[in-house]
Parts: C-alpha cells; sequence; structure tokens
C-alpha cells in the first residue's frame, strides 16, 4: 500500500462491540481535559489521552503510520500558550488526514488570528466590532481615519506578553506589542458602573450554558481576578445572542466555541470567539460541565449515540480527577525535573503573561501568588475558595482559588492556587506540594534576582 495513511496497529480502532477509541490531544494537564476523558469513560466508550509522552509517526514503504490510534480526536490545543504553535498544529493536522476531528486545525488557524477571525465573522454579515490592522509603522499610525475617539490595542494571536490597553487617537502606538503583531479594535462599553460580556458555550448545535461577567469597580476588563463576578445566565439567554453564537461557531467551521457577546443599546457584538475556551468558571457560574456534551458529539461524529438522560446525569458533576488512560510520563534525568530553593518561572493568565521567581516550600499543601501579580496576568475565573490556617492570628483565612499557567523549566502546567497578600514577602509566587511532588527539590538550588 502507497501514499496513505494508517495508524501503528490496525485498519480501524473501533472494536467489534462498538466502543469507540476517543482521543484527546491535550499535551497540557487542564481540567477541561481531564473531565472530556473522564466523560467518554462513563458514556461507555474508550478515552486516549494524546500526549507528547505518547504521540510518535513514521513513514514506513510509502504509508504513514501514527500511534496512538484513535477514531475520533477532540482537539483541545491550548495555541494561545504555545512556543511552537504551528508544530502543535501540525499534530492535529496529522490526524486530520484520516480521523475525524472535533475542531479542525484550520478552523482552530482561523480563530486563533483574532483579526483574521474578526474579517472572517464581519464576512459572513455578523456584527463584529470594527478593526484595523497594518504591518509597519505607517500603515499602522493611519488608524484613527477608520476607528472612533478610542480603540482596543491587542495582540492578533491570543493573549500572550502584555495585556491589552485601551488607546485614544493621539496616542502613539505601532503594530507590535513586545515584537508581537498586534492590532486596534473598536473600544465596545456597555453604559453603567460595571461593563460587563457574555460568554456563551456552544458545542455542535447546541447552547450549552452560558454566564455574565462583570468588570470590577472602575475597570473595564471583566476578570475575577481584579474583582469582576460571574452569574449564569443560560435560561434568560435570548434568541439573538444565541443565534450569534451558533453562527459565529458555523462561520469559523468550529465545531466547540466559547463566544463572548456585548449588548451595546439593545445591540449585540461577537467581541471574540475562543476555540478551546475553558468551563471551570463556567460551571461554577451554571452548575453545568460541558465535558459530556463534548465527549457524546465526538461519538455522535462516529453515528454513535447518546441518550440525553445519560448527559443530564454527567453535568451537574465536573469530573477532573487523573484518568486512567493518561500516558506515564518519560522518566528523564535533566534540569527539567529539578526545582530549585527558588525557581524563575513565567506565569500566565487571561490577560498576559509575567515572569517571576516563585520559592518552594515542602510544607505548603498549594501553590499560592501574589494577589497584585494575579490582577496583573487576570488570573481566573474563580473556581473556588480555601481555608488557610492564618500564621498571625487564630483561627483560618479563606482564599479564592484561581487557575493558572506556570512555565516550570520550558514547560507548561495548569495549576489551581490561592491568591493571598504576599506584598510583604521577598517572592510572589510560592510552590507548594501540588506542583512539588513531581519534580526533583534541590535547596541548594537559587537564582539571582
Amino acid at each position: 500500500m502507497t501514499g496513505t495513511t494508517r495508524s501503528a496497529s490496525a485498519d480501524s480502532a473501533q472494536t467489534a462491540t462498538g466502543v469507540c477509541r476517543v482521543g484527546v490531544l491535550s499535551p497540557h494537564n487542564s481540567k477541561e481535559t481531564k473531565a472530556i476523558l473522564n466523560a467518554v469513560r462513563v458514556l461507555g466508550h474508550e478515552p486516549v489521552w494524546i500526549r507528547d509522552e505518547n504521540i510518535s509517526s513514521w513513514i514506513e514503504n510509502g504509508s504513514v503510520q501514527l500511534s496512538p490510534q484513535v477514531d475520533v480526536l477532540v482537539n483541545r490545543l491550548l495555541l494561545t500558550k504555545s512556543d511552537q504553535q504551528l508544530e502543535d498544529l501540525q499534530l492535529a493536522a496529522l490526524y486530520a488526514d484520516t480521523t475525524p476531528v472535533v475542531n479542525p486545525p484550520q478552523a482552530v488557524a482561523n480563530t486563533l488570528h483574532k483579526y483574521r477571525s474578526g474579517t472572517k465573522l464581519a464576512a459572513a454579515g455578523l456584527p463584529a466590532p470594527d478593526a484595523y490592522f497594518g504591518r509597519s509603522s505607517r500603515t499602522f499610525e493611519e488608524w484613527p481615519e477608520h476607528l472612533p475617539d478610542e480603540a482596543a490595542h491587542k495582540h492578533t494571536i491570543g493573549t500572550n506578553g502584555q495585556r491589552m490597553s485601551v488607546i485614544s487617537q493621539n496616542e502613539p502606538v505601532g503594530p507590535t506589542i513586545d515584537d508581537e503583531q498586534s492590532f486596534v479594535q473598536e473600544f465596545l462599553e456597555e453604559h453603567g458602573d460595571r461593563p460587563s460580556d457574555v460568554r456563551v458555550y456552544v458545542v455542535g448545535e447546541d447552547i450549552v450554558s452560558a454566564m455574565r461577567r462583570h468588570a470590577p469597580e472602575g475597570d473595564w476588563r471583566t476578570n475575577v481576578a481584579m474583582g469582576g463576578e460571574v452569574e449564569g445566565v443560560t435560561d434568560e439567554l435570548g434568541l439573538e445572542p444565541r443565534r450569534l453564537a451558533r453562527e459565529a461557531t458555523q462561520v469559523l467551521g468550529l465545531d466547540i466555541a466559547g463566544v463572548d457577546l456585548m449588548s451595546i443599546d439593545g445591540s449585540w457584538y461577537i467581541l471574540e470567539v475562543n476555540a478551546t475556551a475553558g468551563f471551570k468558571g463556567l460551571f461554577s457560574a451554571t452548575g453545568i460541565s460541558v465535558a459530556p456534551h463534548i465527549a457524546r458529539l465526538a461519538i455522535e461524529r462516529l453515528g454513535g449515540s447518546v441518550e440525553d438522560s445519560a448527559i443530564s446525569d454527567l453535568e451537574s458533576t465536573l469530573d477532573d480527577s487523573v484518568p486512567d488512560c493518561k500516558p506515564p510520563l518519560i522518566e528523564e534525568q535533566g534540569e527539567e525535573h529539578v526545582l530549585g530553593y527558588t525557581t524563575r518561572i513565567r506565569i500566565h493568565g487571561r490577560d498576559g503573561t509575567e515572569k517571576a521567581v516563585a520559592k518552594s516550600d515542602t510544607g505548603a499543601k498549594r501553590t499560592s501568588i501574589d494577589t497584585d501579580l494575579a490582577g496583573q496576568i487576570g488570573a481566573g475565573p474563580l473556581v473556588g475558595t480555601t481555608e488557610v490556617r492564618s500564621g498571625t492570628v487564630s483561627g483560618t483565612e479563606t482564599r479564592p482559588l484561581v487557575d493558572v499557567d506556570l512555565c516550570l523549566n520550558g514547560s507548561w502546567r495548569t495549576v489551581t492556587a490561592s491568591i493571598t497578600d504576599r506584598s510583604e514577602m521577598t517572592y510572589p509566587v510560592l510552590f507548594g506540594c501540588d506542583v512539588l511532588e513531581v519534580y526533583t527539590l534541590d535547596i541548594s538550588q537559587t537564582v539571582e534576582e
């Protein structure tokens, strides 16, 4: 056989009993990934977690081999946090050559570039904010001729780097932010003291859930770490925002999307579409887990069927326990698996990425970050609270819990961290056992401030 692509073990991974192998492409350890895999298992099918540790491909005698083998793939790549976006996209493309992919790589690529996705929405007649894009200083300075007095200056791809800012026409800005391409977009803001937007989660043709995100007092950004709040609005969501969320997802070629909408004077606008939107905060606000809906979509893509009652039973719980299908970690000896008494890190939230120095503490159960740093990166959404014994007075204090992404020795991982005031401490981040348990600790290793 020549010029074909096949798996490493057989022509079809689907068993004679009708059980499907549902792959989830996710090199990261997010709670959403775990919840999707666990939902696949409960629905009676075989989950396959595809990661760097177990994926391989080769060309042999004119045919392309791919392992692990799956019947359908759910693409959960977090490209906005990737340092090798094209390389990661090609993993999904390898599977897409022969396997149905939920959220195809080309659709994800179009959505990843925020200006590109805006042009596709506008060309389809959907209400996207006006925007301007230029590649040189000369062309970029012409943006005031096309947009109102105020505009949002943001990266074209994701949220890496500095967070976006609101600029006026007399402010000198260039086509890049920290050497990464940028664009300007019409700044939309609701009237009133607390701006808000609506996140709508679309899976296939279904609106699974929706939440309203309120900005904190005196701010226009709707992030929880800076005082923002969320509330579930699934039941009261009107027909127009439902239509726009569905159509935006379809126009971009996505199967799954988190669509951000805002209503201005009664008219709805599509602010942004996210191909790999998280749903932990959405679950906290609505009590609805998106995971079983994604699992069902993948199973139905192969012609299978899932009863509504099974989804109803599962959606009230977000099971983010470690799935039994997680491939074993690669045993490596090297500096990347060692943390020192202090370690340089990058920490990422919804508004950007910051560099920091973290201290290791084997006496702490959970990682904690300083309140100011959490605000700078836009950590959130809020996923719960924790009681911590106070070191200064008897009793305990209640701390908010948020999910943040940490880059340790070049590798990203998601951590649920508590937020506390560390302004009087030397280091803004404290590693607890939740991080240290998978590393070798060398207390003689420190970094210079």
